[in-house]
């Protein structure tokens, strides 16, 4: 990447469903989901034909220089504008990928889709993402105790929340 690539967050298309399939079941991206299995194409299908249908889903593909290079799901959950938001980056991608996906994103959810709050959630034990959500400027606002449970043992979830006014003061700096 250098400072002339051009970056951009298009919607996902039916024909993205098999790389970001691929992304979600390589082993660094899926030890940190709710849902650790491997996730099947027709699973995967069915998911994107019943979402994509839903107007408070924005289902997205981060490009750099027209190459995806991650996926963001952002669910508006109140008329309020307030939404979740999940994400991942191609594994292998280049380093910094992730930073400028968030960018992208956060842009995207306040002024594309006119948001007032993002909020994101991540494991206890994903300490990259906690990190990189503080980066980004949002604030840890509570700690779901043994909510999520592996299989052999609870982690506690993290929740994380930014406001758009946030967002734009962070920006301005």
């Amino acid at each position: 990447m250098n400072k002339n690539s051009h970056i951009k967050v298009r919607p996902m298309l039916e024909s993205d469903l098999e790389f970001v399939l691929g992304w979600r079941n390589h082993s660094d991206v899926r030890r940190y989901m709710y849902r650790q299995h491997e996730i099947t194409l027709a699973e995967h299908s069915h998911w994107f034909e019943r979402v994509s249908q839903d107007s408070t889903y924005h289902l997205l593909i981060f490009e750099i220089d027209a190459k995806p290079l991650g996926f963001i799901n952002i669910h508006q959950i109140t008329d309020g504008g307030v939404a979740d938001w999940g994400f991942y980056a191609a594994p292998g991608a280049p380093k910094g990928t992730g930073k400028l996906l968030g960018q992208a994103s956060l842009h995207y959810a306040f002024t594309t889709a006119g948001l007032h709050k993002v909020c994101g959630q991540a494991l206890s034990y994903n300490e990259p993402s906690i990190c990189f959500h503080l980066r980004l400027g949002f604030e840890e606002e509570g700690r779901l105790r043994d909510q999520y449970f592996d299989g052999q043992q609870y982690h506690d979830v993290i929740c994380f929340g930014l406001i758009s006014s946030e967002w734009n003061t962070n920006n301005e700096r």
